[in-house]
């Protein structure tokens, strides 16, 4: 497979940096991998942790709202959960078949000279996974991941030592422009969920707030890098 050309940045741009969001950012959330994640979580939570078969549902719900994952929130609630076990069980069973190469957004991806980064919350396995099943694993110079940002967490004595930090928290996010090395002034950051975006705002990246298929379309017209160029006329905050 060709590498990903990194020809030299563009001075004329007003961004030296693109961080991408992965999970129905990258590819749409009708592959079924979001919901196939919701089942693993909720029998994670009944096999692993012995809650009611009835319950899962709801308090996968109630998790995600309240601490940001059911990851994060079980062990807030002092579940000693093992963060490579949980990974294995809800993302190990996945069905990345379901995701198929994209190889329109690849050769648009390549057209685009500033650092390209992917910023997720998901474990560096997931992402390497889904950005080979889209034929995506060189086109970006940086994975921020789980890991990235919870460096700390083999090193808990306690379940609740470390907090876990995800996106939305503006720890997370300072984390990811401090790992990146980027000014925020000068980095979009794409991603598909409002909260993510509102957090972005306040650390000042500029932001775009992705809906996939218009995206899918924008890259099928060949109109990204258009877009990257002039998006500094968009209300992108």
């Amino acid at each position: 497979m060709e590498l990903c050309s990194n020809p030299p940045r563009e001075s004329t741009s007003p961004f030296d940096c693109l961080l991408f969001d992965l999970d129905d950012t990258l590819y749409s959330s009708k592959v079924g991998i979001g919901e196939a994640c919701k089942r693993n979580i909720e029998e994670f939570l009944v096999k692993k942790c012995g809650f009611p078969e009835d319950k899962a549902s709801s308090l996968r719900v109630e998790l995600f709202k309240t601490y940001g994952s059911s990851l994060a929130g079980l062990r807030a609630l002092g579940y000693d959960i093992d963060t490579d076990d949980y990974h294995g069980f809800v993302h190990g069973r996945l069905p990345y078949e379901t995701i198929k190469p994209n190889p329109q957004l690849r050769n648009l991806l390549r057209t685009i000279n500033q650092r390209k980064i992917i910023f997720t919350n998901s474990d560096r396995n997931h992402a390497i996974k889904v950005l080979d099943r889209l034929g995506l694993q060189d086109c970006f110079d940086q994975i921020i991941c789980f890991e990235t940002l919870n460096p700390n967490l083999s090193k808990s004595s306690r379940p609740d030592e470390f907090p876990v930090v995800l996106k939305p928290s503006i720890n997370a996010m300072k984390i990811a422009i401090d790992v990146a090395q980027v000014d925020p002034c000068r980095t979009l950051f794409l991603d598909d969920n409002e909260r993510n975006i509102a957090a972005g705002k306040v650390v000042g990246l500029r932001t775009v707030l992705v809906n996939f298929q218009l995206f899918s379309a924008c890259v099928g017209a060949c109109a990204l890098r258009g877009f990257v160029s002039s998006v500094k006329d968009w209300d992108t905050g």
